[in-house]
């Protein structure tokens, strides 16, 4: 079926019709880069990267997501740091990148940076100011909130019911400068000994709101299909933008306004005051970052992604049960590709039996749990459909006298293809990966890999003098050590049982 999404907008799931027929633009807001991605970022981004995965697999997408490289807070940061803020901001950048690709996330087709579009957001303010929707206030430039005849649309709140209460949450040095409590920056005047950019304002730098409008009309047109982010930018970032652009252009911003829900720890939100803020980076030191991918995709995109974690005495984080149970499942599907392609060439019939619906089928009920709104769960659970019905293909084929049908075999790589495709699971190398988390997990455990190869050559001698019964001790013994014995036509591997001591 075709694509149905909800739409904040409108607070209803809507089919997905694009402006230009074929051709998806998508603007997703990027990363203030003055620390490291946190898991906040993390569920964000894979979101967007599985929703613009599956727009592909039905035509051509535009996919932007910027970075905010100027902001109060690279300013602070970098005073605090002793650094000049562009470096900072770089620094910050790099290890987000390196962060995106270790999730698996496709790079975007354009990922603007704010230090290069100065010239389309000033070319913006100054289009507000001319049409009276703005206004300059003392070096400051402002968006007046009341010039826009349906602001709070997105967030479906009123102007009149944001007033109560404003002037006690802003600036009052500020909020003389204002001519509403609501309005915001599109250009703040800058400080002594502060980074400063030339306007015809003066001295300053860019407000968060405009940049994202500036940047996403400069790439995606006046007008777009959808743009996504966090649940917490609905107000008052995406109300803002959408009032900003709507008022410069007189057109509909995007058609289509798409929240993932917040990431919860202990059921409440993750925050840096409530002591329980953790970075990727901090969990990846417990578990492969597809781990977290696949976690991330347990959850509708909707739904808070709720995390219980685990700490020492002294509150050192220890790992988050819902990322090693993620985890395991991943190396479920990784032995299984392993099964499939060991599978010997003799064992494998060119008759033409057909697989089983649950693997011949499976790309069209993944497109097809997609479609609802991004059901990753659903997905996820014809996956598992998937891994049962070829791990008994694999039963079949290593019977006595088995074997199983090349189209069958084939089938069940297609679907391997698709779940890599759209959902960016599977991807990496079978060995490889498991290699990693059983070393990881060994040394957690107190297992030293040289003692296990060690008894493994031992093992290998006793079965090359055929003793058996050594042979057997020695595997009786490591199974002891919770270490499982993989023999296989060109040696024997190991990994460690999931009840392992």
């Amino acid at each position: 079926m075709p694509l149905q999404i909800y739409n904040t907008l409108t607070s209803k799931k809507e089919l997905f019709e694009t402006q230009e027929p074929g051709h998806a633009r998508v603007y997703v807001c990027g990363p203030t880069v003055y620390d490291h991605t946190h898991l906040g970022h993390a569920r964000c981004y894979v979101v967007y990267d599985v929703l613009v995965r599956h727009l592909k697999q039905s035509g051509r997408v535009t996919y932007v997501r910027n970075v905010t490289d100027i902001d109060d807070k690279i300013i602070k940061r970098a005073k605090e740091a002793g650094e000049e803020p562009r470096e900072l901001a770089d620094r910050f950048w790099r290890a987000y990148s390196h962060d995106m690709q270790r999730l698996g996330n496709l790079a975007p087709d354009v990922e603007p940076k704010v230090s290069d579009h100065l010239d389309e957001i000033r070319a913006l303010i100054r289009r507000l100011v001319d049409t009276g929707y703005a206004y300059e206030s003392d070096g400051d430039v402002y968006f007046s909130v009341a010039s826009a005849s349906d602001y709070g649309k997105l967030s479906h709140r009123k102007l009149e019911e944001l007033e109560t209460g404003a002037s006690e949450r802003v600036d009052q040095d500020e909020l003389r400068r204002k001519r509403h409590p609501h309005d915001f920056a599109l250009w703040k005047k800058s400080r002594a000994g502060e980074s400063a950019w030339p306007s015809i304002y003066g001295l300053g730098r860019p407000g968060w709101h405009i940049e994202c409008s500036a940047m996403s009309m400069r790439y995606l047109g006046e007008s777009f299909d959808l743009h996504g982010g966090g649940l917490d930018l609905v107000f008052p970032h995406h109300e803002n933008e959408i009032a900003q652009s709507e008022c410069a252009t007189g057109k509909q911003f995007a058609r289509y306004w798409v929240h993932n829900g917040f990431v919860q720890v202990n059921r409440e939100k993750m925050s840096k005051s409530l002591g329980n803020f953790f970075m990727l980076r901090e969990a990846c030191e417990h578990v492969e970052p597809e781990a977290i991918r696949y976690a991330v995709l347990a959850v509708h995109y909707r739904a808070p992604l709720n995390l219980e974690w685990e700490q020492d005495d002294s509150g050192k984080l220890l790992g988050f049960p819902q990322f090693e149970e993620a985890e395991a499942r991943l190396e479920y599907i990784y032995a299984t590709r392993q099964r499939l392609a060991a599978i010997p060439e003799g064992r494998i019939r060119d008759a033409e039996e057909p697989a089983p619906a649950e693997i011949t089928e499976f790309a069209a009920r993944l497109a097809h749990a997609l479609d609802d709104d991004l059901n990753t769960p659903v997905a996820l659970a014809h996956a598992a459909s998937l891994l049962k019905a070829v791990n008994e293909l694999c039963d079949r084929a290593q019977a006595k006298k088995g074997s199983v049908s090349r189209a069958a075999v084939a089938a069940s790589e297609a679907a391997f293809d698709a779940l890599e495709t759209r959902l960016g699971i599977g991807s990496q190398d079978p060995a490889a990966f498991s290699n990693r988390v059983r070393d990881r997990r060994a040394i957690k455990l107190g297992i030293e890999n040289a003692a296990v190869e060690a008894r493994i050559r031992d093992r290998a001698q006793a079965r090359a003098d055929k003793d058996f019964a050594r042979s057997d001790q020695i595997r009786d013994e490591l199974a002891g050590w919770g270490v499982e014995l993989l023999d296989r036509p060109d040696g024997t591997d190991w990994r460690l049982t999931r009840k392992a001591p």
